[in-house]
């Protein structure tokens, strides 16, 4: 019974299209439509009315995190499909791949196990220009020095750019970009121009909805080699004229505020950081702490707040959901942290000679170089330090700045938004094209120690632009490491124990309570929590293991916790053989579970969110060695990497406050 909800839209309404033109209501009329409730999205943009609305909503999935040749790092790794290709691919056709043969010509293709709802290209705002100007032949910065290192490829071409993101001040190359980096931003505005095209393209405006595009890119910094990026997306196609970089906006408040200055009229944008399990303190922290005077700090709480109501917890270079042994958080050890984590605390990097280890990052302290895995690291950098953090600050301002929803994406530079199978995966960039370049150890988290990435979740009435953002907007949206499972999480102090059998499970809980991304306040009870979730429908997808609620609250005496809950399945209940892949036992189909927080205290400000468990399964490594005969297995199939992951998907949190008041 469970399943049907979780993975079957309801029934369409028959509804009168009011609210909508005159020229809408007439094209369903001509074309057959069935005439539906328009007023369940505002739409901001030129688009016919979705003939499949569910106001109960429905879960898209997708990818919002996409690199392609225009990408300053893609290209010299060997990258050479276009923005094109990336909605091809997302769209279920088949697209070009390497390895290349000796004139340069792909050899193979590749095709996603099954088409996306929605995607957007992000390819890095930086040096979209000089990149054109480079490759470009004729161009007046062609056989520039920089220019021709670049071309070349290699670690060589892609420093000739990346050095100048390292500098807190970042400014263009001149025998590049020329006097006032006047041919750069011109270049830059002719491939944003392209970027546009692709994406508006790629958008169906027509009533069946099948494909939802973004107008996107990426804000890419690396001070201190540390990582300071961020995906921008834009509601719908009015936009800047050109993207906002790290050049010109070197912090997070500089972007803000140049995009509210920038997006004005029918624009809006969101904000969604990336990777901050790579950032050594930089990225997810209070912006507010750096400002004077208490008003001034509160509106830049505001600022931050409606700039990033997300973050990206999972994706190709790890994961940034939580890490054990933080100082100063009381709870028991979460041996789930492990998943596809890229840094250890005590492990080290040589540098130049130089060895650099890895330790807890002190009070306010940004580190160095945890974009190659080293440096010190921060509680913020991970999501439930951060969210702790946030309700800090809203204890000392009256504002949380920090509410992150969550997603995953891929960070694909290849063009393959949802290349996240881990049988299937071909990697994410040229040289992981081949099992033996995908098993090779290097520097930055990838190859052996990267993974396909993950997908974005969001529950919206129908899959457009304006229903998708205003889900993100809303934090109704979920993030999972590849698998399509469906998580529905909500919270209130009146749902009902028997909610799961519930023919109108759904619609009462959104009658009862809240949904993810929500606030609850309090009312001296003790909440409960409606957790129903559906596996993945593909045929050969793996089974569900359990539902986890996590939960982290800072108590009277000012000491911030966390604690796990198992609230329905059971670990253990299925194994698999890392050796031979045989399994035993069985998972689920579909869990649900009404629970309630026993350890509940009215006076202690919270957050919670679901954690939801496949059974084990081979991470990709393992797969796809297992897939070879022995004797046609690479040496590199010998590593240390695990054999065993347990796939899983996150739910934005849902705040609980003890009083109202401005969040």
């Amino acid at each position: 019974m469970l399943k049907k909800y979780l993975l079957i839209s309801v029934s369409l309404l028959p509804l009168s299209a009011c609210g909508q033109d005159q020229k809408d209501e007439d094209h369903q009329k001509k074309n057959g439509a069935a005439t539906l409730e328009a007023s369940l999205v505002k739409y901001t943009e030129d688009r016919e009315v979705c003939t499949s609305q569910n106001p109960l909503k429905t879960a898209y999935y997708g990818d919002l995190h996409v690199h392609t040749s225009y990408s300053f790092d893609a290209y010299p790794d060997g990258t050479r499909t276009t923005p094109e290709d990336a909605y091809d691919y997302a769209r279920g056709k088949a697209i070009a791949w390497p390895p290349y043969d000796e004139n340069g010509h792909p050899t193979q293709m590749n095709i996603i196990d099954r088409p996306l709802d929605f995607a957007a290209v992000t390819d890095h705002s930086e040096f979209l220009g000089e990149t054109a100007l480079c490759l470009s032949e004729g161009s007046p910065s062609y056989k520039s020095k920089s220019c021709t290192v670049y071309r070349q490829g290699g670690f060589k071409a892609l420093n000739t750019f990346a050095q100048i993101l390292i500098r807190p001040q970042p400014s263009r190359i001149k025998e590049v970009c020329g006097e006032g980096d006047s041919l750069c931003r011109q270049n830059s505005r002719q491939v944003w121009d392209k970027i546009i095209a692709a994406t508006e393209s790629a958008y169906d405006r027509s009533s069946d909805c099948t494909f939802t595009s973004f107008i996107a890119y990426e804000h890419t910094g690396t001070p201190g080699v540390s990582n300071f990026h961020r995906n921008v997306i834009f509601r719908n196609s009015d936009i800047p004229l050109q993207p906002i970089t790290y050049i010109e906006a070197p912090s997070g408040p500089h972007l803000w505020n140049q995009l509210e200055q920038n997006c004005t009229d029918n624009c809006d944008v969101l904000v969604i950081p990336h990777n901050s399990n790579l950032s050594n303190g930089r990225m997810l922290v209070p912006s507010a702490k750096n400002i004077s005077g208490v008003e001034a700090q509160v509106e830049m709480a505001k600022l931050q707040a409606r700039s990033e109501p997300l973050m990206e917890i999972f994706q190709h270079k790890g994961a940034s959901e939580c890490i054990n042994g933080l100082p100063g958080v009381l709870g028991e050890p979460d041996e789930l942290c492990a998943f596809e984590q890229v840094r250890k605390l005590g492990s080290t990097i040589n540098l130049q000679g130089r060895e650099i280890k890895t330790s807890w990052c002190q009070e306010s302290e940004e580190g160095r170089f945890g974009i190659i895995n080293g440096g010190c690291i921060s509680r913020n950098d991970f999501l439930r330090g951060a969210l702790t953090t946030g309700i800090n600050q809203e204890q000392e301002l009256g504002v949380n700045p920090m509410k992150y929803g969550v997603i995953a994406s891929s960070d694909t530079h290849m063009s393959a938004p949802g290349s996240v199978k881990e049988q299937d995966w071909k990697g994410h960039s040229a040289y992981e094209a081949t099992l033996t370049g995908r098993l090779k150890e290097g520097y930055i988290p990838n190859a052996i120690n990267g993974n396909p990435g993950g997908l974005a979740g969001v529950w919206a009435v129908e899959n457009s632009r304006d229903a998708l953002f205003n889900s993100m907007q809303a934090k109704e949206v979920f993030g999972t490491s590849g698998p399509r499972i469906a998580p529905r999480f909500f919270a209130g102090w009146g749902l009902s124990a028997d909610l799961c059998q519930d023919p109108d499970m759904v619609k009462k809980a959104y009658d009862q309570g809240v949904p993810m991304g929500g606030d609850l306040i309090g009312k001296g009870e003790k909440p409960k929590f409606l957790i129903a979730v559906g596996r993945d429908p593909a045929r050969d997808a793996n089974q569900l293991e359990r539902i986890q609620l996590v939960k982290g609250w800072i108590d009277s005496k000012g000491q911030s916790h966390t604690k796990v809950m198992n609230i329905a399945g059971k670990s253990g209940s299925s194994k698999i053989n890392p050796e031979t892949g045989e399994r035993s036992g069985i998972g689920h189909d579909s869990l649900c579970a009404v629970a309630v927080d026993d350890g509940f205290n009215p006076l202690d400000s919270a957050w919670y969110y679901a954690r939801i468990l496949e059974v084990p399964s081979l991470r990709w490594s393992q797969a796809q060695c297992l897939s070879l005969k022995t004797e046609n297995r690479p040496n590199e199939c010998i590593n240390n990497a695990p054999k065993v992951i347990q796939e899983r998907a996150w739910t934005s949190p849902i705040w609980y406050r003890h009083s109202s008041g401005e969040l």
